[in-house]
This record gives C-alpha cells, structure tokens and sequence, in this order.
C-alpha cells in the first residue's frame, strides 16, 4: 500500500488540491489515492486536451467517469501547442501555462512524475550537455502560478504504481505516442533503459539519486548567486522605470563562472535559460564599448546595457510606441504599449500631443534658454534604451515637457509617466 502522508504532511493545510489527471496509469493511481485519504482539503482534478491525436477525443470523457466515480469535480482545459521544433515541449509548455493559469490563490497542484521518469529526465539532459541546473531534474515542489506543484511520486517506482492499480482494479488510458520512439524520452524508455537494467538492475534508483544529489549542489549554487545579486542590486537612479536591473562593474568582479551562476538564477524566472552555446551573447554585452549600446535577445527577453547597468526588458518595452493627441488633459492618456500619462498642475491652453523622439527636438529650459534634447538627456544620464519611449509633450508644435523629468518642464505643473508593466509570470 502506498502511504503519501508523510510527502502530504506540509500541505494539509492548503485551501485545495487540485490532481493533473491525464488518465493514464501514474495520474489515475495518484488520483485514487487522494481521493481516499481522510482529513484532506477539498480536491479537483483538471484534465488538459492537447487535441495533438485522434485517441486523445475519447480521454476526457475517461477522466470524467473516474473523477464522478470517486466524487471529484473534473475541469478540461482545451490547449493548443504552438508550432515549433520539439512537439514534446511544445505539449508541456502548453500543458503547464494552462496549470498555472487555473490554479486558485495557494493550491497545490499534484502530477503523477515517478522515479523512472526522473531517471529519464536526468539522463536525457545528461545526453543534451545540461548543465548542474538542468541535472537536477525535476524538483519535488516548485512555484507554479498563484499555487505551488508537487510531485508526491518522485521515490515511487512505476513497478509499485502498477501493484496498486491492479490491487484496486482500475483502469487507465495508454497514450499510443507513448511506443513511438522517434521521440526521445520514448526511445530512452523502450531501448536505453532495458538495456540499462539488465547490467545495473538498480538503474532507475541510483539516477532518481543522483539527480538528488544535483539538486543539493544547485541549492548551494544559489546560495551563492543570492549573495552575488545583492551586491549587484544597487540603485540605478530611475526607480519610476519599476525595471530589473544589476550593477555591471560588481558582476564584472566576479569570474566567468560566478558571472553565469548569478546570471542563471536572475534569469531563470524570467526566461528560458540560454544553452552553452548562446552564452557569448553575455560576454559581447560584457566586454562592448561604454560607448556601444549592446542586446543580448534571449527567448522572452532582452538584456541590454546603460549607465554602468544591465537592464531587463521584455513585452511592451520592445515595441514601437505611437504619437496620438491628448483631447481631454484633465484624464489620464492610455498610451497603447507605453504606459499612461497624467498631468498635475496648471497647463496652457492649445491643442496638446504626445509624441516620441526623432531627433533635432530642442526645449526651453529655465535659465539656460533654448537647449537641444539629446544633450539635456545625456546631462540627466537617462538610459539610452528609455529615451525612444519618453513621452514628449506638445501644444501646437512646441515642445512642453518630458516625462518624468520635472527639470524639462515649462510651467508649474508635471507630466507623470505610468511606465509599462511586464505582464510575463515566473517560468
């Protein structure tokens, strides 16, 4: 009998569990198995469709009969993967974007993953050159939208799994892509693995082990990267720019592989992490000019550089924004991609704008007379990537005011730019 108490135990007191039930064997057997645990908070399951095959039509109403059966409120979730190289992660990352959108404030979201498939995992990031971070494999909780996931089977051999399912007499779906083995994992299974076995019999322990033991030496790894950021995260001068942003020079300080230590565990809630190879894209935004103006683009992301700092951009802030009129000054002005504008104060009358920089632009400033943009913004030492997407205002054809910046402002009043916010959730 499978006891998942003492891996439950912390998570008792959570308002809800919720099970990702495919409706094969693992997800079936960890499903039972909550559902007859006594003094449990409330339970759902959620089934995704990935629409990816024609059995796959006949596995929602599957999941249904087992969730009506043991009394658990069922949720389908119709995704659809998008186009791309690996059809495998295509599927996951659709799968678990769904998870982490209907997940509830603080549930703790369960999937079936064994110990076979943590050994699988970790060798196959072993055969694509994965470093310490991708070794570790899967971990056993890690934050997942508003919730938490869980992995409560992770020391659970599938051999045991499929005792119970036998022992309770229930049945499961087979996904036929499971026997293909032109995809990787599949052929890790059904032709590595075997082999594996029958020289090294405890295979699948000793890598569910070792992916452990990885696991330990990343937690030391960051450690250390959090010690390594705080030293970075210093002020950078524009707290109104909300944008994450290091130090270089105490980066620099570091060696090469502190540098991607840090840099990892900065990034990894931010994107996808780049391989060894791609890696360079951090030593050219490194080592370019002080003069340059270097990107490194990355997958949902860029990283670029000014005033001694890296910055992290992403959403709104790579998009173009548009000029348009302000009819009414005394609402705020949505500016689509950038933000929002207000202004507080006296304003003159005439006919108001909101446009962006092409260059030549030149503002009346207290005391100094008639000064030339470009250079009032290298006095101010504005970041060279805000600059393309500061607010100017105009009334008729003068320019006004820019945003944020009192110090370039005609009048007693302020134009307050509400930069734009990253939608993108932690990865």
């Amino acid at each position: 009998m499978l006891d998942l108490y003492p891996r439950l135990t912390p998570w008792l007191t959570a308002p809800s569990w919720c099970v990702a039930l495919s409706g094969g064997l693992d997800s079936t057997v960890l499903l039972h198995l909550l559902a007859n645990l006594p003094h449990k908070p409330p339970l759902r399951a959620i089934h995704i469709h990935h629409g990816l095959q024609a059995a796959a039509d006949a596995w929602p109403a599957h999941c249904q009969r087992l969730c009506d059966d043991l009394e658990v409120e069922l949720q389908i979730i119709c995704v659809q993967v998008a186009a791309g190289a690996s059809l495998e992660q295509g599927a996951r990352e659709a799968r678990y974007a769904a998870f982490a959108d209907a997940l509830r404030p603080e549930e703790v979201l369960l999937t079936g993953q064994h110990r076979e498939d943590q050994a699988e995992t970790l060798l196959f990031r072993l055969l694509r050159g994965a470093g310490v971070r991708g070794l570790a494999a899967m971990p056993g909780q890690r934050a997942l939208g508003q919730g938490m996931l869980l992995r409560p089977l992770l020391d659970v051999s599938r051999e045991a799994l499929e005792a119970y399912a036998q022992a309770q007499q229930l049945t499961w779906v087979e996904d036929p892509s499971n026997g293909d083995t032109q995809y990787s994992r599949n052929y890790l299974r059904h032709q590595v693995f075997p082999l594996l076995r029958q020289r090294w019999p405890q295979t699948a322990q000793n890598l569910a082990r070792t992916a452990e033991h990885l696991s330990e030496a990343q937690g030391l790894l960051d450690e250390l990267a959090v010690q390594d950021l705080a030293q970075a995260s210093t002020p950078n001068g524009f707290d109104w720019l909300t944008l994450a942003s290091l130090e270089l020079s105490v980066l620099r300080e570091l060696s090469p592989p502190r540098q991607r230590n840090a840099l990892q565990y900065w990034l990894a809630s931010r994107t996808r992490l780049p391989d060894a190879r791609h890696w360079a894209g951090w030593e050219d935004l490194r080592d370019a000019a002080s003069d340059g103006r270097p990107c490194w683009r990355l997958t949902d992301g860029e990283l670029h550089r000014a005033n001694g700092r890296i910055w992290w951009l992403t959403d709104d802030w790579l998009r173009v924004p548009v000029a348009q009129a302000w009819d009414d000054p005394a609402q705020p002005l949505l500016l689509p991609g950038n933000g929002s504008l207000r202004l507080s104060g006296m304003m003159t009358q005439g006919p108001l704008r909101v446009a962006y920089r092409q260059g030549g632009e030149s503002l009346h400033v207290a005391g100094r007379g008639r000064r030339d943009l470009k250079r009032l913004l290298n006095e101010l030492q504005v970041p060279a990537f805000v600059r393309s997407r500061l607010p100017l205002l105009y009334c008729d054809q003068q320019l006004m005011a820019v945003a944020n910046l009192p110090q370039l402002s005609q009048g007693d009043w302020q134009l307050h730019w509400c930069v734009p916010t990253s939608a993108q959730g932690l990865r």
